[in-house]
C-alpha cells in the first residue's frame, strides 16, 4: 500500500550563525538532516515542529518563517511512503540543552542520535544525506543572503 508521509523539519541557527543538524542511526542506516520528524494524524505542521524539537532538543521553539516545502516525488528510504517534506526557520524560546558533538555521528552509549554546530558560511549540501533537505539548504541560503 502506498501512502504519505509529511515530516516537517526545523533550521535553527543560533547567534554565531551556526546550523543545528542532527546525525542520526535508523534502519541500519546513518543519515544526517535537520531537527524534526513525522507529522501525527490530527497534528498541525507547527504544532508536530514544537512537538519534534521538544522531543529531540528538550526546547521550545517558534517558527520564524517557512523555507520550503518538497516540491518532487520521493519516495521514502525505509518503507513504501511518498515523503513531503515542510522547513522551517525556527527559534529557540528556553536555551537548547542537548548534548552538541563536533563529529558526525558521535553517538552516546544511549542514543543513535546527535547534534552539531555547522557554519552557515560553510554549510553545503554535502552536510546532508536526504534529496529534500540538500534542496532547503539551497533555498535557506538564498534566503539567508
Amino acid at each position: 500500500m502506498s501512502y504519505f508521509n509529511v515530516r516537517v523539519y526545523g533550521i535553527l541557527v543560533n547567534e554565531r550563525n551556526e546550523v543545528l543538524i542532527s546525525d542520526e542511526q535508523q534502519g541500519g542506516r546513518q543519515f544526517s538532516k535537520f531537527p524534526g520528524g513525522g507529522v501525527e494524524f490530527g497534528e498541525g505542521l507547527t504544532a508536530a515542529l514544537k512537538r519534534e524539537f521538544m522531543e529531540e532538543c528538550n526546547v521550545e521553539i517558534e517558527v520564524v518563517r517557512h523555507i520550503y516545502t518538497t516540491d518532487f516525488y520521493e519516495r521514502s528510504s525505509f518503507n513504501e511512503s511518498q515523503i513531503l517534506s515542510v522547513y522551517y526557520q525556527v527559534r529557540t524560546l528556553t536555551p537548547l540543552s542537548v548534548s552538541i558533538k563536533t563529529l558526525a555521528f558521535d553517538f552516546d552509549t544511549d542514543t543513535l542520535q546527535s547534534f552539531r554546530w555547522i557554519s552557515l558560511d560553510l554549510l553545503s549540501t554535502d552536510d546532508v544525506t536526504f534529496r529534500t533537505d540538500k534542496v532547503a539548504v539551497e533555498r535557506f541560503k538564498e534566503l539567508w543572503t
